[in-house]
């Protein structure tokens, strides 16, 4: 029984076959409804970023780039409402089996010393990170951090993101496909500091 509560997503390969599906609906005609719904559901408790489908789509159609960047920013917002409520209401019935299930027992407790010290500046480095975001979600309600400043940096957070990598296909066009997807983690990160950054440099100078 021990051993069977230490299996999660990552067991078997499970997480290799959901992104290789998730890829698949770049081909289907409901494309866009389902990239609304991944970035909804990875939000608050699925493993595979909204951005795999979003910059499939938008390499297959660059001149949509912008408008798939806007249905992934519509649905992760409003999965992160949703990943705040699990938090806040259900976290003992419902959140801590996700945490669980992903394997981010770690990752949750750094959130929470996170928002301890920097509040609702540690949702706007997650939304823009490749730290998984939905620890982030599910924590901000377990910690009760005020709802608004919480949907204003997911806001500004997950579309600096979105648009960044709509942008880049939109210029560049599908060459920029590889490049992306080697470097995410790196232009995400640079992303996040420049934006964190920008506010503490406004927030001195004011």
């Amino acid at each position: 029984m021990r051993m069977l509560r230490q299996l999660h997503f990552y067991t078997f390969g499970l997480l290799r076959r959901l992104y290789e599906y998730v890829l698949s609906w770049a081909h289907k005609r409901y494309a866009s409804a389902a990239l609304f719904v991944l970035a909804f559901i990875e939000s608050s408790f699925f493993p595979i970023p909204p951005d795999v489908l979003q910059i499939a789509l938008s390499v297959s159609r660059p001149k949509r780039a912008f408008f798939y960047a806007s249905v992934a920013l519509v649905g992760s917002v409003l999965g992160a409402i949703f990943g705040y409520i699990i938090g806040m209401f259900f976290y003992e019935t419902v959140g801590k089996g996700i945490i669980a299930g992903l394997g981010y027992e770690a990752y949750f407790a750094e959130a929470g010393a996170l928002y301890n010290q920097y509040a609702v500046l540690a949702v706007l480095i997650a939304a823009i990170s490749p730290i998984p975001y939905k620890v982030f979600t599910i924590a901000a309600g377990v910690f009760q951090i005020s709802l608004l400043p919480f949907i204003g940096a997911s806001v500004v957070g997950r579309g600096a993101r979105f648009f960044t990598e709509a942008a880049l296909i939109y210029f560049f066009g599908p060459r920029i496909q590889v490049f992306i997807d080697r470097y995410f983690n790196a232009l995400a990160i640079l992303a996040a500091l420049l934006l964190v950054g920008g506010f503490v440099l406004v927030r001195y100078l004011a």
